[in-house]
């Protein structure tokens, strides 16, 4: 029996920067909008109004993503729509500068229980509701296979959920597809200085960073390309081949 029912796509992170790009460019594809967003309260409402402008339900759901329990809830909320879970985009992620000989157990746990647990559960909650033909697109990073050591939690987080990326994609084959597009020198991280930022932008390939609509256009890519699972989409202009 085909699901009759909206369609919803629900999107971490996304009341700003790619997680905001990324929800506008499926809300113009027509999918009701699952905006997840924990404390950027004002943006995230700024953002509902900007969506349901292109004629879409828009859905909050403020979570902690650090907290399982807190994840399980908004699935519930989630499935209490009454809509069709289609896709999810977890884009949410924390890239704090850090030293791997100083840091804590509790400076590793905050950036993997975001970047990656979260992800996972994310997943497997969505996994529960989802109707055949529906996708799961991980935001991994460039950094995933690069060792800079002054992200070193974050480059082994996104390297973690490539791996989950394909692990995903065996076991929910054939019903759901699951890929990851690894970005690479399209926004500035907050805690990236100006100066090392254009350093990097200028010893790339292309000589130049990308914009969020390269992104946007990859994630429409992997939602209409029925055939693609388990795979890794590099959107970094040649940066890694330096």
């Amino acid at each position: 029996m085909n699901d009759e029912r909206p369609q919803l796509a629900v999107v971490t992170g996304a009341a700003v920067r790619l997680g905001k790009a990324i929800a506008v460019a499926l809300a113009g594809k027509g999918y009701a909008i699952g905006l997840h967003y924990h404390h950027s309260e004002e943006a995230a409402h700024q953002t509902a109004e900007e969506l349901e402008k292109l004629g879409v339900p828009v859905f909050p759901f403020r979570a902690d993503l650090r907290d399982e329990l807190a994840i399980r809830r908004m699935f519930q909320q989630i499935a209490e729509t009454g809509l069709s879970l289609r896709v999810l985009v977890n884009s949410a992620a924390v890239m704090p500068r850090q030293d791997l000989l100083t840091i804590t157990a509790e400076d590793w746990d905050a950036v993997m229980d975001v970047n990656l647990r979260a992800a996972w559960l994310c997943a497997v909650e969505s996994a529960r509701i989802m109707q055949p033909g529906s996708v799961i697109i991980n935001i991994s990073d460039t950094g995933a296979r690069k060792v800079w050591t002054g992200y070193p939690v974050y480059v082994i987080s996104k390297a973690g959920l490539e791996i989950l990326t394909r692990l995903l994609a065996r076991r929910l084959a054939p019903h759901i597809r699951v890929n990851a597009i690894a970005p690479g020198l399209i926004l500035r991280g907050e805690n990236t200085p100006v100066e090392e930022w254009e350093r990097l932008v200028q010893r790339s390939p292309l000589g130049q960073s990308g914009s969020e609509d390269e992104i946007c256009r990859a994630v429409t890519f992997l939602l209409e390309s029925v055939y693609i699972t388990g795979e890794v989409l590099v959107i970094d202009g040649g940066y890694g081949l330096i």
